[in-house]
């Protein structure tokens, strides 16, 4: 069974149309799938944390006979599809302050799983040779702009936050683009040894491969340290018991999750990176695939 992945959709009407399709057809709350059926939707916001762990679950669930997509969204999105039955889960809500609005609005209507991961983080990110310890010792760095994401990511409206609440930023302008174009940016920034202020976020590749730090944030704009959660949509674990197992016992350190996304980073395919883990780590693995069915 070959693991499949959508392109990303621009519009969520089309997108509720593609994954209706995926599950039967049904955009209600449960797929109309039944304890037979071998398709799993899983959704996935397109950072580099989540495409290693949404590829690494992705191949867990194919080992296990199933035919699974992925399909990358916008953070909102993803939420809702999820919540609206059109997607079956998700390892990739950073809680609880990240992605705390679509929390707020959504997971009534979904299944929470509890956390994948412990000791995630988000904020300002700088290189180590910029003489800057503080969001509040800045000044005019990096010509007064900070290098974000995507708009509709959490560490958006965190940094969009940050902006009202420092007033020394009242004359800053957050430039948004895309988790990719961030790091191409940093990159270029540090091979010429310039001033760069990025949203940044941990786990992720970048510390390890750059010598960077986090701003302190004494106002708490940011928040504190934070977990990436699963969640499921409702009915999942009446329709597929299996899968929901499955994203019920994922559960693996930062370190697991950096492996992954350093030989993504490298030029691995995602797919073959998680089947490299799963094949180092099978102990982990029968973990999460222990109370499976046999």
């Amino acid at each position: 069974m070959k693991l499949k992945t959508l392109s990303k959709l621009g519009m969520a009407l089309g997108l509720g149309l593609m994954l209706a399709a995926c599950n039967g057809g049904d955009t209600g709350s449960g797929s109309g799938k039944d304890s037979n059926s071998k398709e799993v939707n899983l959704a996935y916001v397109e950072w580099d944390t989540e495409i290693a762990s949404t590829n690494v679950v992705g191949q867990v669930l194919e080992d296990l006979g199933y035919e699974v997509t992925l399909t990358p969204l916008d953070n909102a999105i993803m939420w809702e599809a999820v919540s609206k039955g059109e997607a079956d889960g998700m390892v990739a809500a950073w809680l609880p302050h990240t992605h705390a609005d679509q929390y707020d609005k959504y997971s009534a209507d979904l299944d929470e799983l509890g956390e994948n991961l412990a000791g995630a983080k988000i904020g300002l990110v700088v290189p180590q040779y910029m003489d800057v310890n503080s969001i509040e010792d800045l000044t005019n760095e990096a010509d007064q702009t900070i290098t974000g994401i995507e708009p509709g990511a959490g560490i958006t409206a965190a940094t969009e936050k940050a902006l009202e609440d420092y007033e020394n930023l009242a004359d800053w302008s957050l430039v948004t683009s895309s988790s990719g174009a961030m790091t191409t940016s940093l990159d270029k920034a540090l091979k010429n040894n310039e001033e760069i202020i990025v949203t940044g976020w941990s786990p992720h590749w970048k510390f390890a491969k750059y010598e960077l730090k986090y701003l302190e944030d004494p106002k708490g704009s940011y928040g504190g340290e934070e977990t990436i959660n699963t969640f499921a949509r409702k009915g999942l674990k009446e329709d597929l018991p299996d899968v929901h197992t499955v994203l019920d016992n994922f559960h693996w350190t930062p370190e697991d999750m950096e492996s992954v996304m350093s030989e993504i980073t490298d030029g691995k395919d995602p797919k073959d990176a998680a089947k490299d883990w799963i094949a180092a780590n099978p102990d982990k693995v029968e973990e999460w695939t222990k109370d499976v069915a046999k």
